[in-house]
């Protein structure tokens, strides 16, 4: 039986890497996030909290451990849409997965990796709305820092800044590879 060869070889773009932010540095601004956010919500009121897949996976969990251990409850559901798709720039969103809840009249919390230029997150962000969420914030685990983000998209809650470089790791991939590393790193070219 034959094996398929990665595409991309993980090893060398962590060679040709700058480590940006190391796993501790990650978990405090997770943790300062999570304040936040439970300063935000009652306890009576408890938000749909939708992790996007895949790359908001790892800090979603993160996330929502650390607002659990602060006594907010989430109602978790998830949804896969992308523009993407293993490529390194976007093209058009491709909807894999919709939240099977309910959104009308309810609160929702998106959890996701980055927010780069937010056309993902726009278009998520109004199909809840459309969906009848009366309140929808993002919580994102890195900005990247440029000035070309969808006029009005902003996240509520932002763990890091990043540089205006190809970065990757914890949810983020290269090539659909190391997103769960327990940092983020920077290609260097």
């Amino acid at each position: 039986m034959e094996t398929v060869s990665n595409t991309h070889d993980l090893a060398k773009a962590l060679a040709n890497s700058d480590l940006l932010l190391d796993r501790a540095t990650l978990e405090q601004a997770i943790a300062r996030m999570a304040k936040s956010v439970h300063a935000d919500y009652t306890s009576d009121d408890v938000p749909v909290y939708l992790t996007i897949m895949h790359g908001g996976l790892p800090f979603a969990a993160q996330l929502a451990m650390e607002v659990g251990a602060l006594g907010l409850d989430l109602e978790f559901d998830y949804l896969h849409a992308t523009r993407y798709r293993g490529a390194a720039s976007g093209g058009e969103l491709v909807w894999k997965h919709r939240p099977a809840t309910p959104l009308k009249g309810r609160r929702v919390l998106l959890a996701d990796d980055i927010l780069d230029e937010g056309h993902t997150l726009a278009a998520i962000r109004e199909w809840c709305l459309e969906q009848g969420a009366r309140d929808v914030r993002i919580a994102a685990l890195a900005v990247k820092a440029h000035d070309r983000c969808v006029p009005g998209l902003c996240a509520d809650y932002v763990g890091v800044e990043v540089p205006d470089r190809y970065v990757f790791g914890y949810g983020m991939d290269y090539h659909e590879q190391g997103r769960n590393l327990p940092a983020i790193y920077a290609l260097k070219d």
